[in-house]
């Protein structure tokens, strides 16, 4: 899923995301309300019709932002007093406030209210945390006043603690929810600590359910943890690359900020059908980076959702196909387009 934190993802319009493959958007819950406020949207036709996009959305509950504001949060037991970083106002969130939150932007996913905890954490504040975030879910559960138009998705906690991870997927699946997330991850840890996590965590959630791993990441990430059985993702990388002249490919990550593209008539990646790969060459791509020009961060933020939302096509099928051939290649192709590109 594209992020549209403030219900736009930078620089592209909805026919452009669609052009791209995205099928599904994600928004932020806590800064729409902050910005608007939810009855404001609500009045106004709802989320859908606010940003002009037909699919589905996906809003983060606001939960993320306990993690991300350190310094302009402080949680209790009732919720999360947060003091906007935009201009200091204080407003405070509690479960119930999210859920309705969620509900009056009329969004197809809505996740639950939950805390999404600092790394490295102790165990017993893992724990405590992991607890919250449960007591919190069914404050979410028992709000709902919509659950025929927007589904609710539980989130996974657990930290680094494997058996804690374990026991919170088979506490959340107990409950029969419209899907679930795993969260708390993409937070400082390492890669391969990301991986054992949900390599635990994966496999104790339904598999007939959706299953969606936040925040997470670069291509490699997105490979691996399909393999490991999860479905859906979201994050500001593609986007915020292309925004800092960083081009996605399969034969690398390419910084165009680089002298040696000057005179590359190339473009990014041969067969892409994305309008930069299509219309134009890496040369002037860098030309447009030089000069600050702002279409380049259009040009190459589609570029790179282009090549994300392609990559999880031929996922798709060398699922379907039950091809371990492809699936290993996309694997290697994945790491390969994580690391700077070497020609």
């Amino acid at each position: 899923m594209p992020v549209g934190t403030r219900a736009s993802v930078r620089g592209l319009m909805p026919k452009e995301l669609r052009e791209a493959g995205a099928s599904m958007v994600l928004a932020n819950t806590y800064h729409l309300w902050d910005l608007l406020g939810h009855e404001e949207i609500k009045a106004l036709g709802g989320l859908h019709t606010f940003m002009g996009w037909d699919g589905p959305i996906l809003t983060d509950s606001g939960g993320y932002q306990v993690f991300s504001f350190k310094g302009y949060v402080k949680v209790s037991e009732e919720g999360v007093r947060f003091a906007s970083p935009r201009n200091g106002d204080r407003k405070f969130l509690t479960p119930e406030l999210a859920v309705e939150i969620q509900e009056a932007f009329g969004v197809d996913i809505a996740m639950a209210f939950d805390e999404c905890i600092e790394w490295p954490a102790d165990r017993d504040r893992v724990a405590r945390s992991t607890e919250r975030t449960t007591r919190w879910l069914n404050r979410c559960l028992a709000a709902r006043e919509h659950a025929e138009r927007t589904a609710l998705f539980g989130i996974v906690q657990g930290g680094m603690e494997a058996d804690l991870r374990v026991e919170h997927a088979q506490e959340l699946t107990a409950m029969d929810l419209d899907g679930y997330a795993i969260g708390g991850l993409s937070v400082g840890e390492g890669h391969d600590e990301m991986l054992a996590m949900v390599e635990v965590a994966a496999p104790a959630l339904p598999a007939d359910k959706p299953r969606y791993l936040m925040g997470v990441g670069l291509p490699r990430d997105l490979v691996e943890n399909v393999l490991r059985g999860v479905d859906m993702f979201d994050c500001v990388i593609p986007t915020r690359s292309g925004r800092h002249a960083g081009a996605f490919t399969a034969s690398g990550r390419r910084n165009l900020k680089n002298a040696r593209y000057k005179d590359d008539p190339r473009p990014l990646e041969e067969g892409c059908p994305c309008p930069a790969c299509m219309q134009f060459s890496r040369a002037y791509l860098r030309h447009l980076v030089v000069c600050s020009e702002p279409l380049v961060k259009r040009l190459i933020s589609a570029h790179n959702l282009t090549y994300y939302l392609g990559l999880m096509k031929r996922l798709r099928v060398a699922i379907l196909a039950q091809d371990a051939v492809a699936l290993e290649a996309l694997r290697i192709e994945s790491h390969r387009a994580s690391v700077p590109a070497k020609d």
